[in-house]
């Protein structure tokens, strides 16, 4: 091979390399950083684009499209020292490539532990049930707690999304402990109200049983002395018909008494013939 022809092919070789380093399609979606000995020259858009070999270099490839940031899982402590467990999900878009890059090192986990700080301050505010009911109001306040510092780093936070919000695994036994108690306190109050509404209306019954009572008692005390009364006036001073009545109420009395199934042995008075034996005196046709 001649002296030409291999000059020929390294000048041919320097020349695609120099091409291809100085021809540049960015993708779409991508902004591409050029520097130029070390300084930021320029920043190639979409398209096809060209640069100063060997001078100019491509130092970042930024994409444009919107960024999907998870938020890691957190313990943050509220303002009455419960503890829950929180985390979040981001969506950013860089707008402005050179800030990105050069305002910070690294402005994905920049925006991401700014996210984390912001949120830690704004649940440790809030009490629990407050940060348990106030998703919406977690997520405007965060959102508007990141977007200046991230208008400083060339990005743009589209929105930021509370994935889950929760007690901790302690505290939700402690409010299982809790709700367990409250029930069994609940319970508790509802048997003994049950058990002195009960007591209250046996003492009514006891009271108004008492009081029927009483009155059927006058009632018949009443029914006694009227009939006694109208007894008397009809007998007059003539004890006779008296005595009979009360001798034949006797008389059945002790019946009654024989034909019960409980009775066992009838024990008769001891003057039942005496006063018999006068009662069947005084009878008329015998004497007196």
């Amino acid at each position: 091979m001649s002296g030409m022809t291999i000059v020929s092919i390294v000048l041919f070789v320097f020349v695609a390399v120099t091409v291809a380093y100085g021809v540049r399609i960015v993708p779409q979606g991508e902004e591409w950083i050029v520097q130029r000995v070390g300084k930021y020259c320029t920043t190639l858009l979409p398209g096809l684009r060209f640069i100063i070999p060997y001078v100019d270099i491509v130092s970042y490839k930024v994409t444009t499209k919107d960024i999907i940031l998870d938020v890691q899982e957190q313990e943050v402590i509220t303002r009455d020292n419960a503890v829950i467990v929180v985390n979040a999900i981001a969506f950013i878009k860089v707008t402005d490539p050179v800030k990105a890059v050069y305002g910070v090192q690294d402005y994905s986990e920049a925006i991401r532990n700014m996210i984390m700080t912001t949120l830690r301050s704004i649940v440790g505010d809030m009490e629990l049930d407050q940060a348990l009911s106030s998703r919406d109001m977690i997520k405007a306040r965060l959102k508007a707690g990141v977007a200046d510092e991230a208008l400083d780093w060339g990005l743009t936070v589209k929105s930021v999304e509370i994935q889950d919000i929760k007690p901790s695994q302690s505290m939700q036994r402690a409010m299982e402990m809790q709700a367990s108690a409250e029930r069994e306190r609940k319970a508790m109050v509802t048997r003994a109200e049950g058990e002195k509404q009960s007591m209250i209306l046996t003492a009514e019954a006891r009271l108004e049983s008492a009081k029927r009572d009483g009155q059927a008692q006058i009632t018949l005390a009443e029914a006694s002395s009227q009939a006694i009364t109208k007894v008397t006036g009809a007998f007059g001073d003539n004890e006779l018909p008296m005595l009979y009545l009360l001798g034949e109420k006797y008389i059945t009395s002790l019946g009654k008494i024989a034909e019960s199934d409980n009775a066992k042995v009838v024990l008769l008075p001891a003057d039942l013939q005496s006063t018999l034996r006068g009662l069947f005196q005084r009878l008329p046709g015998n004497g007196k």
